[in-house]
């Protein structure tokens, strides 16, 4: 049986990474959820896992080594998923990106050095790579980050690629294209604009709305991170893509498509800051190992926009403060 470290658990993509690993193992892992709850974090994702003998959640912080030392030595497999990621956040406060993403990447990678983890998975960003007109960024191509956000993920990446380096720690990068899926903060472009255009709210969206983005159901990712655990290189880079790339503008038709609401809720706002125009990543590294996304992007989409209006007492919550004012009493902790 392996012992997965899963930092960042109750977020978006770790939520989901946890449903999958007990789906495809069951009593074969065991899983140590570390996660600091910070407001993007929602343990109501994995009510259903909770009981779980195989399961354990504990509330911490990855910069804190004294949490974090005794969780990696049980563990078998470490992936951090664990970071702030919201390119608006980032611009108003980069500081807390700086602090989670790079100095908490190193507070594990130490921890993995110290008691000799089988796998370090290190989920980095395409982001990373900075905006591309034409073509796509290949694992070798040069980083160009453009947002505190990716700049901070661009510096724990190549902090962990430092440690295969110097250390041999077996050390594995992600760099993946926009997640969607169940499970994902309202803040982010598709539960937003869903939950929005559900309320009959403005969709605000930046610019001319032409910016292009690469999009993968959240579950092909997690799928790609568990086989490049088994089938990928300790010191290499892996890029993961859906071959969905689609404009906000499209994104924000479909939804208001699916949802039946007119699209005089589009709403276009003064461009956000240092915006990338368009992403795009090679996927041909990982392909060549034999992984594919299994999911069809017309209807990844279409369940996820239907699991939002099927879920509206969880994102209703989220987007009320009902949530963040349950976690202060019963922690008694501001989050």
């Amino acid at each position: 049986m392996k012992t997965y470290l899963v930092t960042g658990g109750a977020g978006f993509i770790g939520s989901n990474y946890i449903h999958y690993l007990f789906q495809k193992y069951g009593d074969d892992v065991y899983v140590i959820n570390l996660d600091k709850l910070t407001y993007a974090g929602n343990l109501e994702n994995l009510d259903d896992v909770a009981t779980k003998k195989n399961y354990r959640f504990v509330r911490g912080d990855i910069c804190q080594a004294d949490v974090v030392d005794p969780l990696v030595k049980e563990a078998d497999v470490v992936v951090n998923f664990a970071a702030e990621s919201h390119v608006d956040r980032s611009i108003g406060a980069p500081d807390a990106f700086i602090k989670t993403d790079v100095y908490g990447a190193f507070i594990l990678l130490e921890a993995a050095r110290r008691h000799g983890v089988e796998k370090f998975i290190q989920i980095s960003t395409d982001e990373v790579y900075g905006s591309i007109i034409d073509g796509s960024f290949k694992e070798t191509d040069i980083l160009e980050p453009s947002s505190p956000y990716s700049a901070s993920k661009a510096g724990a990446d190549r902090l962990a690629y430092s440690y295969f380096v110097t250390y041999q720690l077996p050390v594995i990068i992600t760099r993946c294209s926009n997640n969607f899926g169940p499970y994902q903060y309202p803040e982010k472009l598709i539960p937003l604009f869903v939950t929005n255009a559900l309320e009959d709210k403005s969709l605000p969206i930046y610019g001319d709305g032409k910016n292009v983005r690469d999009w993968i159901y959240v579950l092909d990712h997690c799928d790609a991170v568990d086989f490049l655990i088994y089938h990928g290189k300790p010191g290499q880079v892996y890029n993961i893509g859906g071959g969905n790339e689609r404009t906000n503008i499209e994104i924000t038709d479909l939804i208001l498509t699916y949802l039946k609401k007119p699209h005089t809720l589009k709403t276009f706002i003064q461009d956000r800051l240092g915006h990338d125009r368009r992403y795009s990543v090679d996927t041909a590294k990982i392909t060549a190992l034999g992984w594919v996304p299994e999911h069809k992007f017309e209807r990844a989409m279409n369940s996820t926009i239907q699991w939002y209006v099927d879920n509206r007492s969880w994102w209703g919550k989220l987007k009320s403060g009902e949530y963040r004012e349950f976690y202060k009493a019963n922690y008694n902790k501001e989050l």
